[in-house]
């Protein structure tokens, strides 16, 4: 695949088309949440049927990003964007169509292996189109389509249900990506750069490919579906031994690949830059922090004050919309402060959370969702620092030609921290309701120690951000990989 630019004046509009696939296949991560009861109402589901409705999505999107990002790097991004929208699309029609639940279930995984098709692709185009500065602008552009698709998938969610009724509204949730995907796939047809080889066709790493989807399943199934099953008991963790045994092996096989003289997924010279293993590091670490916020929050506003999901959702738009913001201002700030940048973002994000831990156990009644709705609204400024910065930075030193698997690998490590950093966050959230009581008050507590998990993880990420941070002060100024 090349690295050359289309023309100035059509990269852009490129990129508006990414932004508005990955829109999509992001929102679908949570908008789904509140339609459940509408769903098993609709079609008698299971908790079993519900439970892989949601972690089917999670768990195909999770384990196709690496493998996804490696062909595009490899036999065209334009050509894997394509294949991925358009499944999601029809994936996206199925799943409003289906007349019952084990069958949703099913193209639920659909739906959520194209999304990872689609998404490494995002990451491997905007490193293609952009350079320097613009680079930085783009990142800080699809950072904040990360943030507000992630916050406002709730919202979203309560709306369509609220317009199309409780009974079949859940079906307007998946349906509303058809038109909008039958916008974008014929711009995405004539926009997107077309695809060019250098030579002959890199044979895939079929092995390594494997062994990393086993690892990756073996690590989040147990965590997602203690999640979404309800409780710990309920997961298989004896897979996380099977996920470290491949673990091993694939850093094993990779090596011997790679001293065969192939072209292993993860070659030693991406895994030895220090700016790509720290912004991974600590966009996992991050993640498997601030995602959890949404659904303790979630829980805490319609379970314990009794708001109405739309309700609940406005409640969480100031986090979202604050964030988009500052993600647009991290991507031009991104090459002049650098970490600092995310290490500011990540003590915002600190403050917010912190200062809605206080709110949730000192304020009650109806002044309880304003008060909340603040302090997220500060997390969600340093939010906007935290992301799109971090993959900046993260990708600065990488080859445009691995800009799609050092893309997608990050992804993978923020949806397995996503998986263990929720998992542990709700175990906590609901045994300390267990003990506390099914009230406002209970919620408040409960909701108060969880986001005590979320900040000791957060912080976790500020040490890792702080010593890359220290480490560029040593070094001298990298020039963006073209």
């Amino acid at each position: 695949m090349t690295d050359r630019s289309p023309a100035r004046d059509s990269r852009w509009p490129a990129f508006a088309v990414c932004l508005g696939a990955g829109f999509m296949t992001l929102l679908d991560v949570s908008i789904v949440n509140v339609a459940l009861p509408s769903i098993e109402a609709s079609l008698d589901a299971s908790p079993s049927d519900l439970q892989w409705i949601v972690a089917g999505y999670t768990l195909a999107f999770g384990l196709v990003l690496v493998p996804a990002g490696r062909l595009g790097d490899t036999l065209g991004r334009r050509r894997m964007f394509l294949i991925g929208l358009t499944a999601f699309v029809l994936a996206s029609a199925a799943c409003g169509l289906v007349t019952s639940a084990p069958a949703l279930a099913v193209v639920r995984l659909v739906q959520g292996a194209a999304a990872g098709v689609l998404n490494p692709q995002v990451v491997g185009l905007i490193q293609q189109l952009f350079r320097g500065p613009e680079r930085g602008r783009a990142f800080g552009m699809f950072g904040a389509v990360v943030g507000i698709s992630t916050a406002i998938g709730p919202l979203l969610g309560g709306a369509l249900l609220a317009v199309a009724g409780e009974a079949e509204g859940w079906r307007a949730v998946f349906l509303v990506n058809v038109p909008v995907g039958a916008v974008l796939i014929p711009l995405a047809a004539r926009l997107l750069p077309r695809d060019t080889r250098h030579g002959g066709r890199t044979p895939l790493d079929v092995v390594g490919l494997a062994l990393l989807g086993v690892t990756v399943l073996g690590i989040m199934l147990p965590f997602v579906l203690a999640t979404e099953g309800g409780g710990l008991d309920q997961a298989p963790w004896q897979l996380l031994a099977v996920a470290a045994v491949a673990l091993v092996a694939f850093v094993a096989w990779e090596r011997a690949f790679e001293r065969r003289g192939r072209d292993p997924i993860l070659s030693s010279a991406l895994v030895r830059t220090p700016s790509f293993t720290l912004g991974a590091t600590i966009g996992g670490l991050y993640f498997a922090g601030f995602t959890s916020i949404f659904l303790l929050v979630t829980l805490y506003l319609q379970q314990g004050l009794g708001l109405s999901p739309l309700a609940a959702g406005l409640v969480q738009t100031p986090f979202a919309l604050l964030g988009g913001a500052t993600a647009m201002i991290g991507g031009r700030l991104v090459t002049r402060y650098g970490r600092r940048l995310v290490v500011i973002g990540i003590l915002t994000t600190i403050a917010g959370v912190a200062a809605t831990d206080v709110a949730v156990l000192h304020v009650d009644g109806a002044a309880a969702p304003w008060v909340v709705a603040a302090c997220l609204a500060i997390a969600g400024a340093g939010n906007g620092f935290v992301i799109s910065p971090n993959s900046t930075l993260a990708l600065e030193d990488v080859r445009v030609a691995q800009g799609g698997t050092a893309g997608a690998t990050i992804q993978t490590l923020q949806r397995v921290g996503t998986s263990v950093g929720v998992a542990a966050t709700t175990a906590v959230f609901f045994t300390t309701l267990a003990g506390a009581g099914a009230d406002a008050a209970g919620y408040g507590e409960a909701l108060a120690v969880g986001l005590r998990v979320t900040l000791g993880i957060i912080a976790v990420a500020l040490v890792v951000a702080v010593l890359d941070s220290l480490r560029r002060r040593e070094r001298p100024p990298v020039t963006l990989p073209r």
